[in-house]
């Protein structure tokens, strides 16, 4: 398994694009592999024959410098391929598994564990094995990589008898057993319920739901910045009217351009005006960026994904939604490359097509700030001249910033520049 990121610690093998016995030359594509970013090529990077396919299809959380394939060189004999022993693949242990305390004494015998090294449970089979007493060394796993199921865990409750509860344990298993949950030896406690694959679910029961390399990282990445970045909001009420009558007349032209598009354009010309908001936190110091690359918002059905207009500021807004829209489409269908979607300095989330009116997003790290968009909106004004009525049409857009790089004065007139640039787009709009 490649490092196909700087941040990819493990992969999922999406598509195997070469079968076994086939002929591969270098630069053909070897499958693909979801990292924690999308879902990219493999390439091979010389001749052979693909000899032997070891993860299959659907193999999830492989990790880094895991062996999925081998190959031959031409003229070999790829049915009598020698694969490796797994152990050969596994660093041997640095010191020998901590002695395990003592249990409640048994009248019955248990047999030798089945297994050592690292123990690789689910969250289901550790609490049934758990809430009867049972040392999880002696199931046998049949879970990917070693891991220890659920089937696993009843199985064992099946074939060793329960050691003699405490009076403890015996309290805690006077809960009635679920009806969804297989016989087993004992009870279980009922917090919630196990749900029973191909079984309609009971009331209270739960599913199990698979995270994709994309869904965790994602996590850990939001979790990351809410804990250690110190966030600070603003908000500001751009008027809309120059933006719409402008679309209007360059769609009379046959340039189709969205609001979104003069949105990076004025949040690109800002950045480079105001070069201080244009910073990143590295280490224990900011960085101070020469360019000026926009991150965007794309939600895909694995979560949301930032692909990157870079030089934002030196483009036009029809070259801008150009591009937007052709990395929109490859981050949906998961093609972005690594250069894409990696380097950006400032991120655009835009929910104004959902009528959210406004919100507050999260700071994608290292960068310090991003913008929130939400959707325009017409409002009744009393002009002070005559004391009439007129429609403005108005959008909210709301700046989290880090406060370590940007204050709140600074976040201020960022916000004021930004909205004279975008109520202005004539001056910069095919700049």
């Amino acid at each position: 398994m490649p490092a196909l990121s700087p941040t990819m610690e493990e992969g999922s093998i999406v598509k195997w694009l070469k079968k076994e016995g086939e002929a591969v030359a270098a630069g053909d594509a070897l499958c693909e592999i979801e990292t924690d970013k999308a879902v990219v090529t493999m390439e091979s990077n010389e001749d052979g024959i693909m000899a032997k396919i070891l993860m299959e299809e659907g193999s999830r959380n492989v990790p880094l410098g895991t062996l999925i394939a081998l190959m031959v060189d031409e003229g070999q004999d790829w049915k009598q391929v020698e694969i490796p022993p797994v152990e050969a693949a596994t660093p041997p242990a640095a010191a020998a598994a901590p002695v395990a305390p003592p249990v409640a004494p048994s009248t019955v015998p248990l047999p030798k564990p089945a297994m050592s090294g690292p123990l690789r449970l689910s969250p289901a089979a550790r609490h049934i094995l758990d809430s009867h007493g049972i040392d999880p060394k002696l199931a046998t796993p049949t879970g990917p990589r070693g891991l220890i199921t659920k089937e696993d865990a009843l199985n064992l409750l099946k074939t060793h008898p329960v050691p003699k509860a405490t009076p403890a344990m015996a309290a805690l298993s006077s809960a009635p057993t679920p009806a969804a949950t297989p016989p087993s030896p004992g009870s279980r406690p009922n917090i919630p319920p196990l749900s029973v694959p191909g079984k309609p679910g009971a009331p209270g029961t739960f599913t199990e739901i698979p995270a994709s390399n994309v869904r965790r990282v994602i996590a850990q990445r939001l979790t990351q910045s809410k804990t250690t970045i110190p966030h600070a909001y603003a908000s500001v009420d751009c008027d809309m009217a120059a933006v719409m009558h402008l679309r209007k007349d360059l769609a009379k032209e046959q340039i189709k351009v969205s609001v979104n598009d003069f949105i990076i354009k004025a949040a690109a010309v800002t950045l480079k005006e105001m070069p201080e908001v244009n910073v990143t936190w590295s280490g224990d110091e900011p960085r101070a960026l020469d360019s000026v690359h926009i991150s965007i918002a794309v939600a895909t059905d694995k979560g949301l994904i930032t692909p990157i207009i870079k030089d934002a500021a030196d483009k036009g807004v029809q070259e801008i939604s150009a591009n937007a829209k052709a990395l929109a489409q490859k981050a949906r269908d998961g093609k972005l490359l690594p250069e894409e979607y990696q380097g950006g300095s400032f991120s655009i989330s835009n929910l104004g097509m959902f009528g959210i009116s406004g919100f507050s997003a999260v700071i994608n790290p290292p960068q310090a700030c991003i913008l929130a968009v939400g959707t325009s909106r017409s409002e009744l004004r009393l002009r002070e001249d005559d004391q009439t009525l007129y429609t403005q049409q108005l959008m909210t857009v709301t700046l989290s910033s880090d406060g370590r790089l940007v204050d709140d004065e600074l976040a201020s007139r960022f916000l004021d520049k930004f909205r004279s640039n975008l109520e202005k787009p004539q001056r910069m709009a095919l700049a």
